[in-house]
C-alpha cells in the first residue's frame, strides 16, 4: 500500500492564513494527508461550516485527502444523523474519522453512506471494533484505521500495545495511520501540548526518526504531524524519510577510508539471509571492492552495540564486508568506520533475514 506523510491543522485555534500557507508548503514537500478535529467545536452548524469548509476546500486543490476527527457528541451538538453523512460531505472532507465508537452495526451502516466517505477507526483501543463490523458486513475498501495522538506527557501508546493494536487492521488490509509530534508547534485540539505523537517513546525524538519508525513497523501507511505548525526543517526531513526501507545514519570516525566510504554509500545493503546475532552482515561490497586495499584503523578497541565495521585487509576473503554491531565483540581484523546514530538505533531490529536498508553518512 502507497505510504504517504500528512499535517494537522486546528481552525478554532488556528490562523486561517497561516493555515493555507503551512498547507501549501506541506503539498509542495509532497504531504497528502491532512487532519482536521472537530471535537472542540463549541459553535453552531452554520459556523462550524463557515470555518471550516473554506480551508477544507483550499486543501483539496492543493491535493490533500482531508479527515475530520469526530464523536458522537459531535453529531449531537450539530444536529447531524448518523443516518445522514451529508453535512461532511458538503463541508468537502474524504475521511470521517470516529474518535469513538458506536456499536459496530451503526459503523457498518455509514460505509454505505451515498457520499462514499471513507469511515476511519480509532485503533488505539485493543478491542475487536473492526471485527465486529466485518461481521456486520462493512463496506471494506472504505474502511479506514487511525491512531490517537496524546498531548499529555507520560500517557502515550507503549511500543507493545501499539503494534497489538495495529495487526488487526493490517490482518485485514485496512489502511492505517498513525502521528508522530513537531518538537516547535504548538497547537493542537486542547490547552494541554506536551506534544502529539502516538507513542509515548516518541515524544522526545527528532520528527524524522518517529517517522522512519513508524514504517519501519510495516503496519502503519500513513504518518501525520499531530501538532502545528511544524518548523521548516521538521517538513523538509520528514519529506526526505524513505518510507519504504530503512535509511540509517552513520556518523563516520576521523580516519575512515575512500574506499569505506564508498562502501557505506553502496546504494542498496541487504541483510545476509543467514543471519547470526552478532552482527548485521552485507556482504556484496567485498566481492565488488575484493582487490582494493584496506589499511587497518580503528581496530583495537572492543565494537559496541551500533558500531558500523568493515573487514580490513588483514581479512583475507572478508576485506570490505560491511558489518553493524548487535553483540559487543573485539576483533583486529575489523575497522570501526563509524556508529548508527544513537536515536535511530532503535530501527536496528527491524533489519532481519534479506532485508533491504541503506546507509547515509552524516
Amino acid at each position: 500500500m502507497k505510504r504517504e506523510l500528512g499535517v494537522s491543522i486546528y481552525p478554532d485555534h488556528s490562523d486561517a492564513q497561516k493555515d493555507r500557507q503551512y498547507l501549501k508548503r506541506a503539498a509542495e514537500l509532497g504531504f497528502t494527508r491532512l487532519f482536521m478535529s472537530m471535537l472542540e467545536v463549541s459553535e453552531g452548524k452554520e459556523a462550524v461550516k463557515a470555518k471550516f469548509q473554506s480551508i477544507i476546500h483550499y486543501a483539496k486543490e492543493l491535493g490533500f485527502e482531508v479527515s475530520l476527527d469526530v464523536s458522537p457528541a459531535i453529531f449531537s451538538q450539530l444536529g447531524i444523523s448518523y443516518q445522514d453523512l451529508g453535512f461532511f460531505a458538503e463541508l468537502g472532507a474524504d475521511i470521517v474519522r470516529l474518535d469513538e465508537s458506536f456499536d459496530s452495526a451503526t459503523e457498518a451502516m455509514l460505509t454505505y453512506n451515498p457520499y462514499q466517505l471513507n469511515i476511519e477507526l480509532n485503533m488505539s483501543n485493543n478491542v475487536l471494533q473492526l471485527e465486529n463490523m466485518l461481521s456486520y458486513q462493512a463496506n471494506r475498501p472504505f474502511i479506514y484505521g487511525c491512531h490517537n495522538f496524546y498531548p499529555q506527557r507520560n500517557t502515550g501508546l507503549g511500543y507493545e500495545f501499539f503494534i497489538e493494536c495495529s495487526r488487526h487492521y493490517k490482518a485485514q488490509g485496512i489502511k492505517t495511520a498513525a502521528f508522530v509530534s513537531s518538537h516547535v508547534g504548538n497547537l493542537g485540539p486542547w490547552n494541554v501540548n506536551d506534544g502529539l505523537p502516538t507513542l509515548e517513546m516518541h515524544r522526545d525524538l527528532p520528527i524524522d526518526v518517529q517517522a522512519k519508525h513508524l514504517f519501519a513497523t510495516d503496519l502503519i501507511d500513513v504518518v501525520i504531524i499531530g501538532n502545528a505548525y511544524a518548523s521548516e526543517e521538521e517538513l523538509v526531513a520528514l519529506s526526505q524519510v524513505n518510507r519504504y526501507q530503512i535509511e540509517l545514519t552513520v556518523e563516520t570516525v576521523p580516519d575512515i577510508s575512500p574506499i569505506e566510504e564508498k562502501i557505506i554509500d553502496y546504494p542498496q545493503h541487504v541483510r545476509r539471509g543467514d543471519i547470526n546475532e552478532f552482527a548485521v552482515r552485507s556482504s556484496q561490497s567485498r566481492v565488488i571492492y575484493k582487490d582494493v586495499a584496506n589499511p587497518a584503523h580503528d581496530h583495537q578497541a572492543p565494537f559496541a552495540y551500533g558500531n558500523v565495521v568493515i573487514g580490513n585487509d588483514d581479512f583475507d576473503r572478508y576485506k570490505n564486508e560491511l558489518q553493524i554491531v548487535l553483540t559487543a565483540h573485539e576483533d583486529s581484523r575489523k575497522n570501526k568506520v563509524g556508529q548508527i546514530a544513537k536515536e535511530e538505533q532503535i530501527l536496528l531490529p527491524f533489519i532481519q533475514p534479506w532485508t533491504k536498508f541503506k546507509l547515509k553518512r552524516k
